[in-house]
């Protein structure tokens, strides 16, 4: 297996759109306050730009692409960015794709100067709250204000 980190490109819209929306139904993000419901999902390669300081990374295993994950400013903040929509299907898990993803994110948010990195997210993804942790993120009490998916219920901030 070889696993495999491209940026985003307009032809692999579709595709990781479909993923998004595949994952994002396993674990019941389904509707409002959920990331697989954002308007941005159906065009990813037009909302994750670099002069923006964000970026959408595709993951491939065996050339073909089985997830992604992406950074962008939160909130419109200088100093904050969020991880954002990493999600992973079923047979491509466990093969270090998420860490690979987001280790990506984050040496491209320490790039574009971020100083914290925030994400939300569901409790019961736990093998991705297990990663979170590993990669140093600390559980935060309550969503940072501003947050845009209120049916998260775990949220997380790095000091990068």
């Amino acid at each position: 297996m070889q696993p495999h980190i491209l940026p985003i490109s307009a032809e692999y819209d579709q595709t990781i759109c479909d993923i998004i929306k595949k994952v994002g139904a396993e674990f019941g993000a389904i509707g409002d306050g959920f990331g697989p419901s954002d308007a941005e999902v159906l065009a990813m390669s037009k909302h994750y730009l670099p002069q923006d300081r964000s970026g959408y990374w595709l993951a491939t295993l065996n050339g073909k692409v089985v997830g992604g994950g992406g950074i962008a400013p939160f909130n419109g903040s200088d100093s904050v960015c969020e991880l954002k929509k990493l999600f992973l299907l079923p047979e491509s898990r466990g093969h270090g794709l998420g860490k690979a993803l987001a280790q990506q994110c984050l040496a491209f948010a320490k790039q574009q100067g971020f100083a914290q990195c925030y994400l939300d997210t569901l409790s019961n993804m736990s093998t991705a709250v297990r990663l979170y942790e590993n990669l140093g993120f600390e559980h935060l009490p309550t969503p940072m204000p501003g947050t845009e998916h209120n049916g998260c219920d775990v949220w997380m901030l790095k000091q990068l």
